[in-house]
């Protein structure tokens, strides 16, 4: 009975306990509600209850201290004049080390434009039922026709031009007496102007220029590298569908950089050439009525000043128009001089516009600026992969990444409207 006693008052007690304030995870409390492990063990041993008279602190659960900002001092972080320096330096420093190896990289990228441009018939040949190595193979003999029929026709033009230009000494001495005659009429000073114009003497030009073509042989090395890369993209072409598609999974951002790249100087090299052809014979055509020499040779000259941007059409004309001068008069050369002008007008600034829209994507400043920065570092090849060698860094350094569009309105022809995404270029083949 006393034990039945003390029982009922222990159980009256434990009710009357006020409920301890503490963590839900702390165990053995003394005069809290009951668990279920508790519970448990008291239907299954009557005399569990007991234990819980055993008094234990509750475990307290100190929060976590709250991070501490650490404050930058300005005096710590790089100014932005700073970054700026050294980011001018590194590119500066990058572009002398480019022209240091200037015969590798030049030909090595014009190999790659051109595989590139030819690639689409790769893959013409390859829906026609040919194995991919047999499209690659003809595709590469396609650019390696195209390379031999350059290279020939430039021979041509050089032999011609050596063989001709000696015969007009004597007219470009007496164009430059009549030259200096007349600007001692307009009040200039002829002991000035003889010391200022005799590194100009016709015949010093004339050897000199005479000794230039003769020496473009000296490009046979550029076609030796531009043809061994040949081969190596050739094999690397039939199955570049599938190493693209591997960047796609992994980087798809890269992927449609190098997607931009190659459709810009794809339509670039394809565009330039069709309508260079064009301009090519018309200009033939105005040559041959005037009847000034060596008219095929200006022509082609013009063909190829036409992959030059902003100032091919001045280089392209100076020759034909000077000597339509010292061949028959000023009359002939006024009639050249004009039927250039009109002809570029006509077919480059309205025709060609209309016909492909802006092929290239660069601002003109920015095809300027290529030009003069690419022909200082590769020599007379950058001139000709000026825009594409720019292609390449927008696509890599601007294209690639959505922080730095913001320069794209700065370098591109085309202007993106604010928040409007940027316009997407299906996926084609790098090669």
């Amino acid at each position: 009975m006393a034990q039945d006693f003390s029982t009922s008052r222990l159980r009256r007690l434990i009710g009357r306990a006020p409920k301890a304030d503490v963590d839900p995870e702390v165990t053995g409390r003394p005069f809290g509600p009951e668990t279920r492990q508790e519970a448990a063990a008291r239907v299954t041993d009557p005399t569990a209850a007991r234990g819980r008279v055993v008094v234990q602190e509750p475990k307290v659960v100190e929060p976590e201290p709250a991070p501490v900002a650490i404050a930058t001092s300005p005096s710590t972080a790089l100014p932005r004049f700073a970054l700026m320096v050294v980011a001018v330096a590194a590119i500066v420093m990058a572009l002398s080390q480019l022209r240091e190896v200037k015969d590798l990289v030049a030909p090595v990228f014009f190999a790659l434009n051109l595989m590139i441009t030819a690639y689409p018939l790769q893959g013409w040949l390859v829906k026609r039922g040919l194995p991919r190595w047999l499209g690659s193979v003809i595709a590469g003999l396609a650019v390696l026709l195209v390379l031999v029929l350059t290279v020939g026709g430039l021979s041509y033009a050089v032999a011609a031009m050596v063989g001709e230009l000696p015969n007009y000494a004597s007219q470009f001495q007496n164009l430059y007496t009549q030259t200096l005659n007349q600007l001692t009429k307009l009040g200039f000073d002829q002991t000035v102007l003889v010391k200022q114009m005799k590194g100009i003497d016709p015949n010093s030009v004339i050897g000199v220029v005479t000794g230039v073509l003769s020496n473009a042989s000296g490009v046979a090395s550029l076609v030796v590298v531009i043809l061994t890369t040949l081969i190596f993209l050739v094999m690397d072409s039939v199955n570049i569908d599938d190493r693209m598609a591997g960047i796609r999974r992994v980087r798809p951002d890269l992927a449609g950089a190098l997607d931009d790249f190659v459709h810009g100087i794809r339509q670039y090299w394809l565009v330039s050439t069709v309508f260079g052809l064009v301009v090519a014979a018309v200009d033939y055509g105005i040559l041959v009525g005037v009847g000034v020499p060596l008219a095929l040779v200006w022509a082609m000259f013009s063909f190829l000043t036409n992959y030059i941007p902003n100032i091919g059409f001045v280089l392209g004309i100076i020759p034909p128009a000077l000597l339509a001068l010292v061949d028959s008069g000023w009359k002939s050369a006024v009639i050249v001089t004009v039927g250039y002008s009109i002809v570029n007008f006509v077919i480059q600034s309205i025709i060609q516009p209309r016909v492909t829209g802006d092929a290239v994507g660069l601002a003109p400043t920015m095809s300027f600026l290529s030009l003069l920065l690419w022909g200082w570092v590769f020599g007379g090849l950058g001139a000709l992969i000026a825009l594409p060698m720019s292609l390449l860094v927008k696509a890599l350094l601007i294209a690639v990444g959505p922080a730095a569009r913001w320069a794209n309105n700065l370098l591109s022809s085309r202007i993106e409207e604010p928040g409007a995404a940027p316009a997407l270029v299906p996926p084609v083949s790098t090669l």
